[in-house]
């Protein structure tokens, strides 16, 4: 009796102590949700602020009591940013320069990793990690001698200024590396023995197998190239050839000094949307090419 006494107790104290476990992993759950939700919370909201801000007028803008829903909702500071820039060229400049840009560096990374990470040549190694430490000279250590050279070569002003400095990156070609350092090399060997070449095996099998890290680059490529400033600056002087950021900047001292923040904010509506319309498109593809490559933030 005494022993069956001692077993049901033991029973019921497990049992306790398993209600304890499931309510610490819920109590758990429910701490990580909430910590997410207010991550993008703090995320979200500056959007969401600029979107308001961009639907507003000027006399209801820097009210003591914010306001996050526009009263009155209006697009006038839309229509007032296209009659102060030429937002269609400027809009196509970006456009162009980061798509072109974007391909183009895709090929250019992606024929350099091919050759850091399966061809087998004398100094590889050593080659690479030279290329690696280009990626700790700042970037603003680079616009004097770039300007430089793209004077030398008769470029100010021309699409190629902004679009071919910026074909070759150390940074893009490590990605892709890392990358194709995962696909088996059966592939090629199989393909090899049907008689394919290095330029088919890259083109038919490496490239649709690195689809992840491609997205990846592209995405990191477009936002580099449509959000750069600094450069363009120099090398992009005439409207005709103008970037957005370039554009945008104008707007920052409007009248009687005074900066307009309603256009401001529609200008970065309108730059902001390419990117996550970028970013939602090749989303899967990027965090795919993320967890392979091995980039921590």
């Amino acid at each position: 009796m005494n022993h069956s006494n001692a077993v049901a107790g033991t029973m019921q104290s497990t049992k306790h102590g398993e209600g304890i476990v499931v309510s610490h992993n819920g109590f758990t759950s429910i701490a990580r949700a909430l910590l997410m939700i207010v991550i993008v919370a703090l995320m979200v909201l500056p959007f969401l602020w600029m979107l308001s801000t961009s639907l507003k007028e000027q006399q209801y803008i820097l009210k003591t009591t914010p306001e996050l829903i526009p009263n009155p909702l209006t697009f006038t500071s839309y229509t007032q940013l296209a009659d102060r820039i030429d937002l269609g060229r400027t809009f196509f400049n970006s456009l162009f320069v980061a798509l072109v840009g974007t391909v183009g560096q895709i090929l250019v990374a992606a024929m350099a990793a091919y050759a850091f990470s399966r061809l087998e040549w004398r100094g590889r190694n050593t080659v690479f990690m030279l290329y690696l430490a280009t990626m700790m000279v700042p970037a603003v250590v680079l616009v004097v001698p770039q300007f430089i050279l793209i004077r030398q070569l008769d470029w100010v002003n021309t699409y190629q200024a902004l679009i071919v400095p910026g074909l070759f990156s150390a940074f893009g070609t490590f990605l892709l590396r890392q990358a194709l350092l995962t696909i088996p090399k059966d592939f090629e060997e199989a393909a090899f023995v049907d008689g394919a070449n290095h330029f088919t095996i890259f083109w038919r099998i490496i490239l649709p197998l690195s689809r992840p890290a491609l997205a990846t680059l592209a995405v990191f490529s477009f936002m580099g190239y449509w959000n750069n400033y600094l450069y363009p600056l120099f090398v992009a002087r005439k409207e005709s050839v103008a970037t957005l950021p370039i554009a945008l900047a104008t707007l920052q001292a409007g009248p009687r000094a005074l900066t307009e923040w309603n256009i401001v904010m529609a200008g970065a509506v309108i730059t902001v949307l390419p990117i996550l319309v970028a970013y939602l498109l090749a989303q899967r593809w990027f965090v795919r090419g993320v967890i392979s490559s091995g980039i921590k933030g």
